[in-house]
């Protein structure tokens, strides 16, 4: 730019780490009825029976850090749909305010096949361009997104 300032765009994303910026758009619901349900349909465990819209890494790790070797293809792929939860929110969106990871990505991958026809550049572009834009409160303390684009 003639002033001497630049952006992070799309093509940045699609260019430097070859993640998708076509197809469905990354929604979620903002609230899920029955959290538990899914969870225990996903990944075969859930952090409690009540209210939640979030995962925490630690009850990520505490539950599947280790895959036993007698585990059968169900169980293989719920360890991975729990990774790629803690890739999603620990690398793609992570938030600057606290170490968990927002539940409305689950159902995204309720079909792992279905998982690349999402446009994960344009997400994280955008949750970015939020978490920089809420970086200019002066008591912001911290800021989440995916930094390596800056």
């Amino acid at each position: 730019m003639s002033c001497g300032e630049c952006t992070v765009t799309l093509e940045d994303v699609a260019l430097q780490f070859r993640l998708p910026i076509d197809g469905n758009a990354v929604t979620g619901v903002s609230s899920i009825s029955k959290p538990a349900t899914l969870c225990y349909e996903l990944l075969g465990r859930s952090p409690s029976e009540g209210k939640f819209t979030s995962l925490r890494f630690l009850w990520l790790k505490d539950n599947f850090e280790y895959l036993p070797s007698t585990a059968n293809e169900w169980e293989v792929m719920q360890a991975i749909q729990a990774y790629i939860m803690h890739l999603i929110g620990g690398v793609l969106t992570p938030d600057a305010n606290d170490s968990t990871i927002y539940l409305m990505y689950l159902p995204l991958l309720s079909n792992l096949h279905n998982t690349r026809s999402y446009s994960w550049g344009s997400a994280i572009l955008a949750i970015l361009y939020c978490e920089l834009c809420q970086t200019t409160d002066p008591s912001a303390m911290d800021i989440g997104g995916y930094l390596i684009l800056l």
